[in-house]
């Protein structure tokens, strides 16, 4: 061909990657193997045999749950083999819990499973034929369509400490959101009810001799809402009192100040004036209950987080981790909860684009359009490594001129928000490699710095 027309390219990393992992997938998906497609519920399960050309074979609908499949797939076996075929493979959509059941099941029958995207099989309902159609038959024939393509993946087989790392990561979720829920109801309660509370400190629901402090007013206080009775209970056993909720909230330390400006706001006619009136009685009831579940969350937290930390030493990785400047080992167990093993993974992009992080292009000829991040694959471990970016910017050198540089170019500014996101895409990077070559972090390579240069930065 001649330069004019075109020129010749190299196959891209891209194109390289692409081409193994279809590669893998060839290995499994033979074409000596009939398609045994799952579409899975609760009480009934769906199967469709299809050959390579998605033909359908036979199809059989079980009235029973996911773990009592080995029949089903049994039967599939036989048929396949009646067709001619050497094998099966058994596929689903990665949906609940019922397909670690059913690739458990396929792996005591000797085949291996292989999941379809749900976002997959959606698309590909509609392009079906044209409409909106949706039942279970349809659903599972679409499935072993979309395998036979090779439009599928292999799914994780979690050793059990990763396997428990998850359901750890996946509790600590809910108990952070049970915190912020129980602060949030708390804050907005106080500022209807008595907004002077709030003012005794700066951060008064981070501060423990607040805590303690209002717990005991709403104690003394009860159901009535009458602020009235601390002042005449005093401030010699209101601050005993205090002294003794301390070590509930964990401390014995307390910080007069706080202490004294909630009971100046129960005790001051000004202060404790304030507020509507009418909902105090009812809203600081509300407060009290909302007060025991935060501490009973925190507490949950507390507990799951250790129990994390303990798994990451386990597993050995707890020194490579803290290894980074700014990142904790909670922060490191949150993260990995949510990738599992790193060392699946063929390479640090691809956990990045497994976080949804990774740029999404819009370009088409000489346009190119704005890009962002792609915004799929897990958002917990999204959040859980935007999360990290706080910390790390504080602590982390490295981190910080990467921020810097990225919101002070003179071309291509970005914003604060986009750096932060761009940086939490490093962290991921910087994670998988300090995992899988099982070398501590180093500054010189996290900057990017050349052999020369590493050499003379060490000298």
């Amino acid at each position: 061909m001649s330069n004019r027309s075109g020129r010749s390219r190299r196959l891209s990393r891209g194109d390289r990657r692409r081409n193994e992992k279809l590669a893998r997938l060839r290995a499994v998906i033979t074409r000596e193997s009939a398609v045994l497609a799952f579409d899975l519920a609760a009480d009934k399960q769906v199967c469709a045999l299809t050959d390579q050309d998605s033909q359908v074979l036979a199809r059989r609908t079980v009235t029973t749950k996911a773990w009592q499949l080995s029949e089903a797939v049994a039967w599939g076996l036989a048929r396949a083999a009646e067709a001619g075929f050497a094998s099966v493979v058994v596929a689903c959509e990665p949906t609940g819990h019922r397909w670690r059941v059913l690739d458990q099941i396929a792996a005591e029958q000797g085949v291996r499973l292989v999941c379809v995207q749900p976002l997959l099989v959606h698309r590909a309902r509609e392009a079906e034929d044209f409409t909106r159609n949706k039942n279970d038959d349809s659903d599972a024939m679409i499935i072993a369509r979309l395998v036979t393509e090779l439009r599928c993946y292999l799914p994780e087989r979690a050793e059990p400490d990763w396997a428990r790392l998850r359901h750890l990561g996946a509790r600590r979720t809910r108990l952070v959101v049970e915190v912020g829920a129980g602060r949030q109801q708390t804050r907005d309660l106080l500022e209807c009810a008595w907004p002077a509370a709030l003012a005794a400190a700066a951060d008064p629901l981070e501060s423990k001799s607040w805590l303690a402090a209002l717990t005991v007013v709403l104690d003394r206080v009860g159901a009535s809402g009458d602020l009235s009775v601390i002042g005449r209970w005093g401030w010699a056993r209101f601050a005993a009192a205090v002294r003794r909720e301390l070590p509930a909230h964990g401390t014995s330390r307390w910080y007069s100040t706080i202490v004294r400006a909630v009971f100046d706001a129960a005790t001051d006619p000004a202060a404790a004036g304030t507020g509507v009136l009418g909902q105090r009685a009812g809203a600081l009831e509300r407060v009290r209950f909302a007060l025991a579940d935060l501490a009973h969350a925190r507490a949950e937290v507390t507990v799951v987080e250790e129990r994390m930390v303990e798994l990451l030493d386990d597993l050995g990785l707890t020194g490579l981790v803290t290894s980074m400047p700014g990142l904790s080992a909670v922060g490191a167990a949150t993260i990995l909860a949510e990738t599992g093993d790193p060392t699946r993974f063929s390479s640090a992009r691809a956990l990045v684009k497994h976080a949804g992080l990774c740029p999404r292009d819009n370009a088409s000829g000489a346009y190119q359009g704005k890009t962002g991040i792609s915004g799929r694959g897990r958002p917990e471990l999204r959040l859980a490594a935007w999360r990290a970016v706080f910390a790390a910017l504080r602590h982390n050198a490295v981190v910080a001129a990467r921020h810097a540089h990225l919101t002070g170019r003179p071309e291509r500014r970005l914003t604060d928000a986009q750096a932060r996101v761009a940086v939490a895409g490093s962290l991921l990077r910087q994670l998988h490699a300090v995992l899988t070559t099982g070398v501590p972090w180093n500054p010189a390579i996290a900057a990017g710095l050349t052999r020369p240069e590493q050499e003379v930065a060490a000298a």
